[in-house]
């Protein structure tokens, strides 16, 4: 006898319970905005301009110590971050006028303070405080052009049956969005590139779990023409309640352990992703669902003929 996570013959009423988690959604959404607005997100050397320094030392010393050795240089403030490894140090630093030998003088200070070759530079980086700003521009196109790509695809594929999947899918997305940057501004950890490319992760993995639930409430609809909506709609979910809590799940479980071992460097891109599958989830179900019934409330939804 095989065993079932979820009984075939499960019926929670997802869709009755709707208006509690629209109202829910929407205050976290508006709280998402104003944490946005007021603190605003912890933008990484690539958003925000300025030189990050990985320094390796030998033995054992503090961000305090650091700050002191570098202080002759006068390069302003520096934040100074444990890197995960041993030894390794992340040091950021705003503002830096004059890259000309800035390595070199890197190494003396170190040398200066540490002793020689207990102290090691690893890589540099730098970037403009001007490209830093047109790449936050462009950070912010790719995920207003992914979001609306993405709803005007699910449109065109259910056309057939309801362009207000479209629209469902859009303020799913949306609704994604908000609340992983919300999650990203109360953690204040770093929004950087890598962090980007797994918010535009989080957009894909929603619109698919939006795409399963949609196709078989089309599947649903050409089985059951005599229902209205709600009852299709609420059957679907419970239809595909079990491959998502298996999908969902095992992708979690490893986010949730990559988060935790990971190293700061992949913290950032591993919260927002955990952030987002969770949340995603939840929106294909209790987002994207009440925004069809809003515009379909009073219409039985349209049958897909089956294909050939």
């Amino acid at each position: 006898m095989s065993l079932q996570l979820i009984p075939p013959d499960v019926n929670v009423d997802f869709v009755g319970k709707r208006k509690f988690f629209v109202l829910l959604s929407t205050a976290i959404n508006l709280a998402a905005i104003v944490l946005l607005l007021v603190k605003g997100l912890n933008y990484g050397v690539d958003f925000n301009g300025g030189t990050v320094v990985q320094v390796r030392v030998s033995r054992a010393t503090t961000a305090d110590e650091l700050r002191r050795a570098l202080a002759p240089l006068d390069l302003g403030e520096i934040t100074v971050q444990d890197f995960g490894q041993s030894g390794q140090y992340l040091m950021r630093f705003e503002k830096l006028s004059n890259l000309k030998g800035f390595t070199q003088r890197l190494d003396s200070a170190l040398d200066k303070a540490y002793g020689h070759h207990v102290a090691e530079v690893l890589r540099v980086e730098s970037v403009g405080a001007r490209v830093g700003r047109d790449l936050r521009l462009h950070a912010v196109e790719a995920v207003a052009a992914a979001t609306i790509f993405m709803g005007c695809f699910i449109a065109w594929q259910f056309r057939n049956v309801s362009w207000s999947f479209g629209a469902g899918a859009v303020i799913a997305l949306v609704h994604d969005i908000l609340v992983v940057v919300g999650a990203l501004v109360i953690s204040q950890l770093q929004f950087d590139l890598t962090t980007l490319a797994a918010l535009l992760t989080v957009i894909g993995y929603s619109v698919h779990d939006t795409i399963i639930v949609s196709d078989r409430i089309r599947e649903d609809a050409l089985k059951r023409r005599r229902e209205g909506l709600p009852e299709i709609m609420n059957r679907a979910i419970n239809e595909t309640l079990s491959r998502t809590i298996l999908t969902s799940g095992v992708a979690i479980v490893v986010l949730i352990a990559l988060l935790a071992l990971g190293g700061p460097i992949l913290r950032p891109s591993a919260f927002t992703l955990l952030i987002g599958f969770i949340t995603g989830t939840y929106s294909s179900i209790y987002i994207a669902g009440p925004v069809v019934l809003f515009w379909e409330r009073r219409v039985k939804i349209k049958a897909l003929p089956r294909a050939a």
